[in-house]
């Protein structure tokens, strides 16, 4: 089973499947163990704009958006230094395309994203979720190996990181393999809620002129 729960935690273990996430639904808190690539800006424009293989299989796999601080430690050999997550929104434009060619089924990120990504979850069976910002240096400790390297002509933050994980997390679910958005239904939320109070104080202070 790729869906294990240990000590009260739901834990995804890659290879993971699309019956694998039918269960996992937005809000849900997950830990992912297994394989994880680095994966960004340039590397998604290398996929979706110039139609390039992508080097690293990652497959009913994960992905993390973030530009991590790596130490060489010999020629083919690195420890992660530090791994925080980038802003998952740069992705949306090439996300649905990239979820397509990859068959990548964990995506890995700092903030909402929106139709794009959606579409993608929903037709291919995948998930996008937000590991809290400001832990890079935690989540680092969550990487047990980095097992290869690619691209690296792009830089030590764009470089496909291929790395084994355990338990890395807490991963909010902010989009569910249904399609569901749990940042865009919770706007609609707070803000029914924000006009609802505007209203009242308006009413309350409506003698000042």
């Amino acid at each position: 089973m790729a869906v294990e729960i240990r000590d009260g935690k739901k834990i995804l273990r890659t290879p993971v499947s699309a019956e694998d996430l039918k269960d996992i639904h937005i809000g849900d808190i997950i830990y992912l163990t297994g394989d994880l690539t680095t994966c960004r800006d340039v590397a998604h424009r290398r996929v979706v704009e110039e139609g390039r293989e992508i080097p690293v299989d990652i497959r009913d796999a994960a992905i993390l958006h973030a530009g991590p601080i790596i130490r060489p430690l010999d020629e083919d050999h690195y420890q992660m230094v530090s791994v925080g997550p980038t802003t998952s929104m740069r992705m949306e434009k090439f996300e649905y395309e990239f979820v397509k060619r990859t068959g990548v089924r964990v995506i890995l990120g700092k903030g909402g994203m929106k139709e794009n990504t959606q579409r993608a979850c929903e037709e291919f069976g995948a998930v996008h979720c937000v590991f809290p910002a400001g832990n890079a240096v935690v989540a680092a400790t969550e990487v047990e190996e980095i097992v290869e390297a690619q691209w690296k002509d792009l830089g030590m933050p764009e470089t496909l990181w291929h790395c084994h994980v355990r338990e890395f997390g807490p991963l909010i679910v902010s989009i569910d393999s249904y399609g569901r958005n749990y940042f865009e239904e919770k706007k609609v939320e707070y803000n029914r809620k924000k006009d609802d109070q505007v209203a009242l104080i308006s009413k309350q202070v409506g003698f000042i002129k």
